[in-house]
C-alpha cells in the first residue's frame, strides 16, 4: 500500500509580503484538499520569515510574522539568523509565545538547554500511522548568538547526533536547514538516512531539487517569489521511501488574490501607527547626503562614538535613506532613516593598520555608487566612505582627533558589522572586535538624540 505525504515549504520570506495573500491560499487550500481525499500534509519555514527592515515587523517585534505563519496553518518552523540575531534574547524568547506551530531548532541552547519555545525534533504521524521525524539547525553565527546571551552549536555534528538517536524510531527523516547549500551538501554526505533537507539562507534556488546520494535537498530561492512542493510515496507495507520528488511554484504566476495590493499597505500602515510615537526633538532639520557628509551624518557620528567609546568612526553615508524633520522625530521616521539590520562594531587596530585602512578607503573612488544588496545594508548606494575623528592629511600623514597619529599606538575604530565580513576591507577579518548588541544603528541614533535632550534640560 502506497501513502502519498505532501510537504509544503518556505524560506528567506524576509518580510517581502507582496505574495503573501497568495502563499497563504495555496497552503490553506491545498492542506484542506489533501486532508479530504486522505493524504497528509505538513507545512514548513525553514527560517528568516521575519526582517526588521519591513515596519509592520519592526513595530510587532516579529510577533505579527507569527500570525501570519499560524494563518498559514504552519505545522513547523526553524528559525533563521534574522530570528537568531536580530532580535534581542527577551524579544526571541517571546516571539512565539502564540505560535500554533512547533519551533525546532537542535543547536540554540541557553545555559545548556533548548529554550522552552523550541524542540530539538519531532515526530508526526500520519493518517496512515507512518512516523515522519523532523530535525532542524540554524546558521552558527557564534560572535553574534553569545554576546546577546544564547549558546550556539556547530550544527553538522548536533544534527548527526539528533539524527542517530531518532531514526530507529521513525520511517521517514528530514531536516530543516538554515545552513545553506554547501552545508547541506555535506549534510547529505554524513547523513545519509536524511530523506529530505529542506534548505534556506543562502536563497538557492532548486526548482526539481537536487539529490546527493540518496538525499533530496531543496531551494525556495527568497522573498516569497517561490513555494516548495516536495512529494513522497511511502511503501506502508515495506516501510520504505518508493519515491520523492519536489518542484517549485512561482508565486507571481499563482492565481489573483482580492485586495491582495491592499494587504502589505495595510500592515505598513499598522506599523506606522504602532510607531508614531516621539523619540526626540532635533534644533535643526537634519539632512542625507550619499556622496558626502551632512547635518545628519554629524548628528549620528557624535551617538555613535558616545555609545561605543571609541576613538574615531567610520561608516558609509548611504546607510541613511531619509532625513529627519527639525523639531518632533518619531521611532517610524528613525526606522525609515535607518532601516537596516546593522550592529556597530569596535575594531581595535594599530595607528597603522587604521591608516592602511583609510587609505583603502580613500583609494576606492568606485565605492560611493556601488549599489549593494545584502550584508544586512537595506539601502541603495554605499555612498561615500565618511570618517570622523580620524583621516589622513595632505602630507600623507594619519591624524586622531587632529592629532598626528601613532603608527605603532592602539586605537579603537567603531564601525558597522558589515564592514567586517572582509568584502570591503580584508583586514578587519583578523583583526580584535567587538560586536555592539543588540542595539541597531537606530537605536544608537534614538537613544543620542534623548540624551542630547537631557542635556539641555
Amino acid at each position: 500500500m502506497l501513502e502519498t505525504i505532501h510537504l509544503y515549504h518556505t524560506n528567506d520570506l524576509h518580510s517581502h509580503f507582496t505574495y503573501w495573500p497568495r502563499i497563504q491560499k495555496l497552503l490553506t487550500e491545498r492542506k484542506k484538499w489533501h486532508e479530504e481525499v486522505g493524504d497528509s500534509c505538513y507545512i514548513f519555514d525553514i527560517g528568516d520569515f521575519i526582517d526588521r527592515s519591513h515596519i509592520y515587523t519592526e513595530a510587532t517585534v516579529g510577533k505579527g510574522n507569527t500570525q501570519l505563519l499560524n494563518d498559514g496553518l504552519y505545522d513547523a518552523v526553524t528559525i533563521g539568523n534574522n530570528e537568531g540575531i536580530t532580535l534581542s534574547k527577551a524579544d526571541l524568547n517571546e516571539l512565539y509565545n502564540d505560535a500554533k506551530f512547533d519551533v525546532i531548532v537542535g543547536n540554540l541552547k541557553t545555559e545548556n538547554n533548548i529554550p522552552e519555545w523550541a524542540k530539538p525534533f519531532r515526530i508526526y504521524k500520519t493518517v496512515q500511522g507512518t512516523k515522519i521525524g523532523v530535525i532542524a539547525a540554524t546558521a552558527e553565527f557564534r560572535t553574534y548568538y553569545e554576546p546577546l546571551g544564547w549558546e550556539i552549536e556547530d550544527p553538522l555534528p548536533v544534527l548527526q547526533e539528533i539524527a542517530t538517536e531518532i531514526h530507529p524510531l521513525v520511517d521517514i527523516l528530514l531536516c530543516m536547514s538554515h545552513l545553506g547549500i554547501h552545508m547541506d551538501e555535506q549534510l547529505a554526505v554524513l547523513c545519509p538516512e536524511i530523506d529530505v533537507i529542506f534548505g534556506s539562507h543562502t536563497h538557492h534556488v532548486l526548482h526539481e531539487g537536487k539529490l546527493v546520494g540518496n538525499t533530496l535537498l531543496t531551494g525556495g530561492g527568497k522573498f516569497g517569489f517561490f513555494v516548495g512542493h516536495t512529494e513522497i510515496h511511502f511503501d506502508v507495507n515495506n516501510k520504505s521511501v518508493v519515491d520523492k520528488q519536489t518542484e517549485l511554484y512561482r508565486t507571481s504566476e499563482l492565481p489573483i488574490v482580492r485586495d491582495e495590493e491592499q494587504f502589505d499597505r495595510a500592515l505598513i500602515e499598522k506599523g506606522k501607527a504602532l510607531l508614531d510615537h516621539p523619540v526626540f526633538e532635533a534644533d535643526y532639520y537634519l539632512n542625507k547626503e550619499w556622496y558626502h557628509h551632512s547635518t545628519l551624518s554629524r548628528f549620528f557620528a557624535k551617538g555613535l562614538l558616545e555609545f561605543s567609546k571609541a576613538d574615531c568612526a567610520m561608516f558609509n553615508a548611504g546607510i541613511f535613506l531619509r532625513d529627519l524633520p527639525k523639531g518632533t522625530v518619531t521611532a517610524f521616521d528613525v526606522h525609515q532613516c535607518l532601516p537596516h539590520p546593522i550592529n556597530a562594531c569596535v575594531i581595535t587596530l594599530t595607528g597603522q593598520e587604521l591608516k592602511e585602512v583609510l587609505e583603502i578607503a580613500q583609494q576606492s573612488l568606485d565605492w560611493p555608487r556601488t549599489e549593494l544588496k545584502g550584508l544586512g545594508f537595506r539601502g541603495v548606494v554605499l555612498g561615500k566612505i565618511l570618517t570622523y575623528g580620524c583621516s589622513i592629511n595632505s602630507e600623507g600623514e594619519l591624524l586622531v582627533n587632529g592629532e598626528k597619529g601613532n603608527e605603532s599606538k592602539v586605537y579603537k575604530l567603531v564601525t558597522l558589522d558589515m564592514f567586517t565580513f572582509g568584502y570591503f576591507f580584508p583586514q578587519f577579518k583578523n583583526l580584535s572586535k567587538t560586536y555592539l548588541l543588540p542595539q541597531f544603528l537606530r537605536d544608537i541614533l534614538s537613544s543620542y538624540g534623548q540624551s542630547y535632550n537631557k542635556s539641555k534640560d
